[in-house]
């Protein structure tokens, strides 16, 4: 995937939904709803501040992170769909 990301924004690729409940249930794939976790896939070099400084990004390629579920901008990149949304869009990195 040649994708680089302008200013603050991130590229995500949702992770897989999740097709059982936590009591066993096992729900078809039209029912099940949208993760709101995702991998990065792509980083850009951040935003400036008012003096034109860049404010490094807190995120990295790799990193598992927590986002809204109508959040970001769906994109079709070689088959894949793909989340392009701001730094400001994440919740929260997932720690192993």
């Amino acid at each position: 995937m040649k994708l680089r990301p302008l200013a603050d924004r991130v590229i995500v690729k949702r992770l897989e939904a999740e097709e059982k409940t936590a009591s066993g249930i096992v729900l078809p794939g039209n029912t099940a709803e949208k993760p709101d976790q995702g991998e990065v896939l792509a980083v850009g070099p951040g935003k400036k501040n008012d003096k034109g400084d860049l404010i490094a990004m807190n995120v990295k390629v790799g990193d598992r992170v927590l986002f809204g579920k109508y959040s970001g901008q769906t994109v079709k990149v070689d088959g894949d769909e793909l989340l392009v949304m701001k730094e400001d869009d994440l919740f929260a990195v997932v720690e192993k």
